[in-house]
């Protein structure tokens, strides 16, 4: 049988999703668990490889498993064997055609920016801090130009494997709640870094260092090289990871936003 689960962790202290040979990775803990509760090896897919560092409330997988288990069994007994930091979220049986990452329509990333002049000793690991403020109205204004399908060369990582640098960009925000700016982008997929570099961008433009005609200027430009810092990966989440309603996957909850 084909399973989908929804997966949420803190990938803090891992060095991304994908299973690495000397460092630890979230798929490599999900694995195990799973294994342990199949009582064979268990391999799974995801449906957007997260970096290291990057966390996730919204990931999705897909894993095939020859013995029977109930969905309350693969989750709760998963969780057991797996870190505090990681937690399976609901598992549900598929068709053998369903793919995490194929069947997949949108995914949806949230970026958060602690800005001021003094860092947060609670947040740490879970948002970028920025030490000047940013007008994030000028940011959200500057980022609809993003809107639409583009090729993304200059907000993808040199070493992308990614045949193609055109995505599709759904919809685009910036908004603040106290001294967090929280940046929500929804596409049909990304390039590599592609979050973390309009992260980057919009904060180069929220700080009044760039013109908001910059973005315009680098999706012209098609040159990763002119494209600025890529911000860093503390403040980026897979919030939701969006499939037709026809296979009535559950939505994931909104985590509630701190108001520093």
């Amino acid at each position: 049988m084909r399973f989908a689960a929804g997966v949420e962790y803190c990938g803090t202290a891992y060095a991304g999703w994908q299973k690495q040979l000397h460092a630890a990775s979230v798929q490599e803990q999900v694995e195990q668990a799973l294994s342990v509760i199949a009582d064979t090896p268990i391999q799974t897919v995801c449906a957007g490889r997260t970096d290291a560092g990057v966390h996730a409330c919204g990931q999705v997988i897909h894993f095939d498993s020859p013995n029977p288990r109930s969905t309350r069994s693969w989750c709760l007994g998963t969780n057991t064997h797996l870190p505090s930091d990681i937690s399976l979220r609901w598992v549900q049986p598929v068709d053998a055609e369903f793919s995490a990452r194929f069947t997949a329509q949108a995914r949806r990333y949230r970026y958060l920016i602690l800005d001021g002049s003094t860092r947060s000793g609670l947040l740490g690991g879970r948002v970028t801090w920025h030490r000047y403020a940013l007008d994030h109205q000028r940011m959200h204004n500057a980022a609809q130009t993003l809107v639409g399908e583009h090729d993304f060369s200059s907000f993808r990582a040199s070493e992308c494997q990614s045949r193609s640098p055109v995505r599709e960009i759904f919809d685009i925000s910036v908004t603040r709640s106290g001294r967090l700016i929280v940046i929500e982008v929804e596409a049909n997929a990304f390039v590599h870094h592609m979050v973390r570099n309009i992260a980057g961008v919009l904060m180069a433009i929220g700080a009044g260092r760039k013109s908001s005609a910059w973005v315009k200027e680098l999706l012209n430009i098609r040159d990763r090289r002119r494209g600025g810092v890529t911000a860093p990966p503390d403040g980026l989440y897979l919030i939701a990871v969006r499939y037709p309603d026809s296979l009535g996957l559950p939505v994931p909850e909104q985590a509630v936003l701190p108001v520093i």
